[in-house]
């Protein structure tokens, strides 16, 4: 089992800025890609950003230009820099890993942090 702690949401006006970090621990090993969703209410989850064990990164459209993912694989940890948010950016953000197992590719999330852009 991997276990994912999230932090650093909260309330910013329009323009602003958040940083989201992520620590994992238990079983982290054969870890994939780490990343951060999302889920604004009754909308589905989507992808904001992922990295993987390499380290490339893949974005959502929506955010491309604006947020940044990083991880610190001595840390065991991922953020996500998020600049220049707007309303439209407010969700619940779920921090995400992938790893590998015997039984395939298994996803693990945060329990969430809430992000609220408004004035």
């Amino acid at each position: 089992q991997v276990q994912l702690v999230e932090s650093g949401g909260g309330l910013v006006q329009p323009g602003g800025s958040l940083r989201l970090s992520c620590a994992a621990s238990g079983s982290i090993f054969s870890i994939l890609a780490m990343g951060w969703y999302r889920q604004a209410p009754g909308k589905q989850r989507e992808l904001v950003a992922v990295i993987t064990s390499g380290g490339s990164t893949n974005y959502a459209d929506s955010v491309k230009g604006r947020f940044t993912i990083s991880r610190d694989n001595a840390k065991n940890t991922v953020s996500l820099q998020m600049n220049s948010l707007k309303p439209e950016d407010t969700a619940v953000y779920y921090c995400n890993v992938l790893r590998a197992s015997s039984v395939g590719a298994q996803h693990y999330w945060g329990q969430g942090t809430q992000v609220t852009v408004s004035s």
